[in-house]
């Protein structure tokens, strides 16, 4: 039946199409991590993503700016290494930037595949999780769609590794969703990159005049209407674009399509103007832009414990830790820089009632401050590992995994190579 304003779906059935011990929704840097680290445990694991690559922001979304150091996080990079696919901006970049390294998406995104498939990791790709399944309080599975129709997956643990929480605002659990415009994970952005670049060339112009270099860059920013970010990429050729795009919700389909509509409107410009005026980029060309756009912030779980910021900057300390975030992003650059390693409970990955679930990455337990300084990269991963390490303990345990032995998890994530206190 179609009225004015609704359509009346009629019941139906779903077909399950296969079940696992662990069902990792979300194959970004957390998910893909989790689905991995439960894996490596002994446990059936299937891993779903809505695209047909592995990585998320980190590939897809071209956010290559990454530094993890332990556990699975300095195996990528070690396995990056192998194939030159890692680059030291140290050497190249702003100074503000550090010892931040920089990563080739094309080589990550085969990578992660061979993790993956390493590990026995079933794939769902190109499958877009829709609702969660649950009864009696617990998450039993999820329902997806895809090029084969509506279908669902079960498993004994689910982990929502969506970045926006996807899955558990589907079945119920709590969380919060407002967003400060005064933090980072109120932005948006849409990256590109442009190739052709004599390094070198540039390299000299901003080091003998560097005031003129900011004013082209002032320039660039008023024309594209945003703030932008150019920077060498993960080749001294390319010059990677990262833009801030405040005022939009990445959970509005109309603003995400805003941001994607309007950043590739400014990219032909842009490029333009630096080709003209800036010496090194006479031959450069636009070389790709990202197939994911980039989303900083969402929705958080309300969980067992909320991480705050205040947590954050005096270095609590918790019982049941189960990472380290070695550095953190300042609320304001480059003050106000939280403390080197902040602990995160196992707690902020445990919704408060709902059972059968855990949350890994951007989406973790933590208020809004805390996100902003947490949700990069190499935390998720490090969330990730926590996660899928924690779901294949409670597979093998027999409970839920808020019931988990915290000291088996803890020797469990220390074996594999992560820092604990």
């Amino acid at each position: 039946m179609v009225t004015a304003k609704t359509v009346h779906e009629s019941p139906r059935e779903t077909n399950i199409l296969t079940e696992a011990d662990v069902v990792v929704v979300g194959a970004g840097p957390a998910g893909v991590t989790a689905a991995i680290a439960a894996a490596r445990e002994g446990a059936d694991t299937i891993l779903m993503d809505r695209y047909g690559h592995l990585g998320g922001m980190a590939t897809g979304g071209l956010v290559l700016m990454f530094n993890p150091s332990a556990g699975q996080g300095q195996e990528w990079m070690d396995r990056l290494n192998k194939v030159n696919g890692v680059h030291d901006l140290s050497r190249t970049s702003e100074p503000e930037w550090g010892h931040t390294r920089m990563v080739d998406p094309e080589l990550l995104k085969c990578i992660l595949n061979d993790m993956t498939l390493e590990t026995g990791v079933r794939l769902l790709l190109h499958s877009w999780s829709s609702a969660a399944v649950v009864d009696n309080n617990t998450v039993k599975g999820v329902i997806f769609e895809s090029k084969s129709g509506r279908q669902a997956v079960m498993g004994k643990v689910i982990i929502d590794a969506t970045g926006d929480g996807d899955v558990y605002a589907s079945a119920g659990a709590e969380f919060d969703a407002s967003l400060d415009k005064g933090y980072r994970t109120s932005e948006m952005a849409m990256v590109f990159r442009i190739g052709g670049i004599n390094f070198d060339k540039f390299a000299e112009f901003r080091k003998v005049q560097p005031q003129e270099w900011v004013k082209l860059r002032e320039e660039g920013f008023e024309l594209a209407g945003f703030h932008i970010a150019p920077i060498p990429g993960q080749r001294q050729d390319v010059f990677w674009v990262n833009n801030f795009i405040r005022g939009k919700n990445c959970l509005k389909v109309e603003d995400l399509n805003w941001v994607e509509v309007n950043v590739r409107k400014i990219m032909i410009p842009l490029y333009s103007f630096y080709k003209k005026v800036v010496p090194g980029f006479e031959n450069s060309y636009l070389y790709d832009s990202a197939s994911q756009i980039g989303t900083r912030g969402s929705r958080r779980l309300i969980g067992a414990h909320v991480l705050t910021g205040e947590e954050a900057k005096t270095g609590k300390k918790f019982d049941d830790t189960v990472l380290i975030f070695p550095r953190g992003v300042p609320l304001s650059w480059p003050a106000d820089r939280p403390p080197e390693n902040v602990e995160m409970p196992y707690r902020c990955l445990v919704p408060v009632k709902l059972d059968g679930l855990l949350a890994a990455g951007r989406c973790f337990s933590s208020d809004q401050a805390a996100n902003s300084m947490f949700n990069v990269i190499s935390h998720c991963i490090q969330m990730g590992q926590a996660a899928g390490t924690a779901a294949a303990l409670a597979v093998q345990s027999k409970v839920q995994p808020r019931e988990i032995d915290i000291k088996g998890l803890q020797k469990r994530l220390i074996a594999q190579g992560v820092e604990l206190p």
